[in-house]
C-alpha cells in the first residue's frame, strides 16, 4: 500500500543573540516540529454518532498541524446530539497514521470497526496546553462512547505530538483506582486492548518497544508475530523524560513502543543537559510565533517572561534548601528542575537556623570570651569554592554528548527530507537483519487482529497465541494492497505473505491488476492552490514520503486527491499544496 506524505525542511525557531544559541535554539524546533501531512476532509451524508456502536474503535493523535478542525470537519456527535472533539476516518484522513488506523476495515468491516481522529490544537502555541487539552479531549472521547457502547473496546494510536498524547491517556488509563461500585473514571482498562506509540517523547531509556510484555523486544501479549529478532534497543531516551516511564499499569504488555534510531523526539543521548534546559524552556514558549516572527519585541517579551519565572523559582528553590551551597546539588540542576513545566514549587519551606539556649548563655556570658567556631558552625562561604568546582566538573559531565548533537546537524537527522529518522517508521523494514514489516505495518496487522478478537466477542487474552492462519488473515490484505498499488505504478511488490503467515521479500515479476480498494488510503495527489486555500491553512511544507517496505522516500508534486470510501462513489476533494 503506498501512501503519499509530506513533510518540508524549515527554518530554525528563532535566530537568537550568538550562532551558539542558534544551534540550541534548533533542537527546540527539532523535538516539537512534528508537523504531518495537510489535511484531507470529505463531505458525507450522515454526522458520525456515539450510538453507533462498534466491536472495536480506534482513536488516533497525529501530529503537529494534523487535526480535525470544528466548523470545516464534521465531528463526531454524543448521544444527546452535543459536537465531541473527535471525527470519524470517513470525514478526516490523516495520511501518515490511516496506515494503521484503517487497515482494520479490510478485514472487519464497518459494522463493527470504526476508527477516529481526536481534535486538538496540535500546535506549538504553547507544547504544554496543546498535549493536555489533546489528554483531555480523548479521554472525554472515550468516556462519551462508554456510555453509549459500555461492551466497545479501543485502540489508542499516536504519532509525533500526539504519541504524547497517547503515551499520558496510556498511563491515566493503566493507573486508574476503580471507584466503589466497580467502575472506573474514563474507561476500564481492559477495554483498552492495544495503544501504538510512534516517537515516544517519554521513551525511558533502554525500554523495548512492547514495555511491559512478556517478551518487550519482540512482541505485544498475545500477538506472536514478531516485530523484531534480538533484544537489543534503541540507544537513547525520550527527549520528556518527566513525561515518560514504562510502566503503564494495567496495559502493560498492551503497548507498542516504536523509536527510530536517530529520532532525537525518542532517542536523544545522555549528557545533554544544557539542551534539555532548552527543551523544557520551549515547552513554555510561543515556538509558533518564533518560528513565524522570529525574534521580535512581542516574542521578545515572551522569552524574558519566561527566562524569569525559571530563574526566580531556582532562586526559591536554592533558598527553601539551607544547606544547598553544601550539597551536591548543582545550579544547572536546579534549573533543570524548576524549568519543568510539571514544577509546583520547592518541597521544603524555607527553613531558619535554631538558636540554642547554650549559645545565647555564651553569647552574654560577662566573661566575653568566645568559643571558638566549629567547621560545622563555618560560614557557608567557606564552601563556595567546593561548589564552584562541582558546578564546573557538573556541567563537562552532564553536556558530554552536547556539542556532538549540535555538531551533527540534528534538524536534518530528524527532520530532514528523505533522510529524517522522525519518518523511519513507514520504511523502516529490514528483512535481512530480521525485522520482516515496518512500524506502520506491523501496528496494523497488530490492530486488525485485535478487531477480528472484538468481531468475534472474544476478550483479548494476554496469554493467547494466535495460529498462524489468524497471523495469516491480519497480513494477508496488507501485502495484497501493497502488490495493488506497486503494480499500478508498474513496479513490483514489496512484500509476499507465504502460507504460514510470514512475511518474506517478493519476486520482481508482475502480478495482473487486482480491483481492490485500499480502505481509508487512496492514492492521493495535490493540485496547486488558490490563494484562499494558502491564507487558510498554515501548515509546514511537506516532502511526500513513500513508505514502502524497502524504499527510500521520494518526492512528487500530482495533481489531484482523490478519497475512496469503501462502499460508496469515490469522492474527490482538493487537498491545498503549501507553498514551496
Amino acid at each position: 500500500m503506498t501512501i503519499r506524505r509530506f513533510f518540508t525542511q524549515r527554518g530554525p525557531a528563532a535566530r537568537v543573540l550568538t550562532s551558539a544559541v542558534v544551534a540550541v535554539a534548533l533542537l527546540v524546533t527539532l523535538t516539537w516540529a512534528l508537523w504531518s501531512s495537510p489535511t484531507r476532509t470529505v463531505d458525507t451524508a450522515l454526522v458520525a454518532s456515539t450510538t453507533d456502536c462498534k466491536d472495536m474503535v480506534t482513536l488516533s493523535i497525529a501530529g503537529r498541524g494534523d487535526t480535525p478542525r470544528p466548523g470545516t470537519t464534521k465531528m463526531l456527535v454524543d448521544e444527546n446530539g452535543n459536537e465531541l472533539p473527535a471525527a470519524s476516518a470517513d470525514d478526516y484522513v490523516s495520511t501518515w497514521i490511516d496506515q494503521a488506523s484503517s487497515a482494520p476495515l479490510a478485514e472487519v468491516g464497518r459494522d463493527s470497526y470504526a476508527a477516529m481522529y481526536i481534535a486538538y490544537p496540535a500546535d506549538m502555541s504553547s507544547y504544554e496546553d496543546a498535549v493536555n487539552t489533546g489528554v483531555a479531549n480523548t479521554e472525554a472521547v472515550m468516556e462519551a462512547i462508554r456510555v453509549s457502547c459500555p461492551d466497545t473496546q479501543f485502540a489508542i494510536v499516536g504519532y509525533s505530538e500526539g504519541a504524547d498524547v497517547a503515551r499520558r491517556v496510556a498511563m491515566n488509563v493503566g493507573h486508574q483506582e476503580p471507584n466503589e461500585d466497580g467502575t472506573y473514571g474514563i474507561v476500564d482498562p481492559t477495554n483498552v486492548v492495544g495503544v501504538v506509540i510512534l516517537a515516544d517523547a517519554g521513551r525511558v531509556d533502554g525500554q523495548g518497544p512492547f514495555p511491559g510484555a512478556e517478551n518487550p523486544f519482540t512482541n505485544p501479549d498475545g500477538f506472536d508475530l514478531e516485530y523484531q529478532d534480538g533484544t537489543a534497543a534503541v540507544p537513547g531516551q525520550g527527549a520528556l523524560p518527566d513525561t515518560g516511564g514504562d510502566d503503564f499499569g494495567a496495559l502493560n504488555g498492551r503497548i507498542a513502543s516504536f523509536c527510530a534510531d536517530g529520532d532525537l523526539t525518542c532517542a536523544a543521548p545522555e549528557n545533554i543537559s544544557l539542551l534539555q534546559l532548552v527543551v523544557n524552556v520551549g515547552r513554555q514558549l510561543d515556538v509558533d510565533a518564533l518560528e513565524r516572527e522570529q525574534l521580535t519585541p512581542a516574542t521578545g517579551i515572551d522569552v524574558a517572561t519566561v527566562m524569569s519565572r525559571i530563574a526566580l523559582d531556582a532562586f526559591a528553590d536554592i533558598r527553601s534548601q539551607p544547606d544547598w551551597i553544601r550539597s551536591d546539588e548543582t545550579f544547572l540542576e536546579v534549573l533543570l528542575k524548576v524549568s519543568d513545566p510539571s514544577y509546583d514549587g520547592p518541597t521544603a519551606a524555607p527553613a531558619t537556623p535554631e538558636t540554642d539556649a547554650s549559645d545565647i548563655s555564651d553569647m552574654t556570658a560577662v566573661s566575653g570570651e568566645q568559643d571558638s567556631i566549629s567547621t560545622e558552625e563555618m560560614s557557608p562561604l567557606a564552601y563556595l569554592p567546593q561548589k564552584l568546582f562541582k558546578e564546573i566538573v557538573g556541567l563537562i559531565v552532564t553536556n558530554q554528548n552536547t556539542i556532538p548533537v549540535i555538531m551533527s546537524d540534528p534538524y536534518q537527522l530528524t527532520l530532514g527530507p528523505e533522510i529524517g529518522h522522525h519518518f523511519d517508521y513507514w520504511r523502516d523494514a529490514d528483512p535481512e537483519n530480521g525485522k520482516d514489516l515496518t512500524s506502520a505495518d506491523y501496528a496494523a496487522a497488530w490492530l486488525t487482529y485485535l478487531a477480528q478478537q472484538a468481531q468475534a466477542g472474544e476478550p483479548v487474552d494476554p496469554k493467547a497465541t494466535p495460529s498462524a492462519a489468524e497471523l495469516s488473515a491480519a497480513l494477508e490484505e496488507l501485502v495484497l494492497e501493497e502488490a495493488v498499488t506497486t503494480l499500478s505504478e508498474g513496479a513490483a511488490p514489496s512484500l509476499a505473505a507465504t502460507p504460514s503467515g510470514a512475511v518474506q521479500p517478493a519476486e520482481t515479476t508482475p502480478a495482473p491488476t487486482l480491483p481492490t480498494t485500499t480502505p481509508g488510503a487512496a492514492p492521493t495527489t495535490t493540485p496547486a492552490p488558490s490563494d484562499a486555500a494558502e491564507t487558510a491553512t498554515a501548515e509546514p511544507t511537506q516532502t511526500a514520503v513513500t513508505p514502502e517496505t524497502t524504499a527510500t522516500p521520494t518526492t512528487s508534486t500530482p495533481a489531484e486527491t482523490t478519497v475512496a470510501s469503501e462502499a460508496t462513489t469515490p469522492v474527490t476533494a482538493p487537498v491545498p499544496t503549501p507553498a514551496g
